[in-house]
């Protein structure tokens, strides 16, 4: 498999082959760092993302506010957790860090306000 690793700004182009003979069961090339071999390693056998989003906000001067998880969920779950973010709603005031789900789909990351709106 070829990706992009995503790690650092530099991009580097990985190729991650399977190897039994390996104790982490892949081969990265292609990465410049530790850090890209362990995000290669990772994009093969558990693959997250942190999601950063916008949810509606009643009482504020701007009508949508800035959200992510504080922590990186299962690629697999991207859309479920996307389905019910965009079914929220928050009244004013909110702190930069204030938890508005704890927990989200039992993945034990939070979603988080990434601004404060009063």
């Amino acid at each position: 498999m070829d990706t992009i690793c995503i790690v650092c700004p530099i991009g580097c182009r990985l190729t991650i082959t399977k190897d039994t003979t390996n104790p982490d069961g892949y081969i990265v090339s292609g990465n410049q760092c530790k850090r890209g071999e362990r995000y290669g390693i990772l994009e093969m056998t558990n693959p997250t993302r942190v999601i950063t989003s916008t949810i509606k906000i009643n009482n504020s001067h701007l009508k949508r506010l800035p959200v992510k998880t504080n922590g990186a969920i299962p690629k697999d779950m991207n859309f479920k957790c996307m389905e019910l973010i965009n079914s929220l709603e928050v009244e004013a005031p909110v702190k930069v860090g204030e938890v508005i789900i704890r927990d989200i789909l039992g993945t034990g990351i939070d979603l988080v306000a990434s601004r404060s709106m009063e």
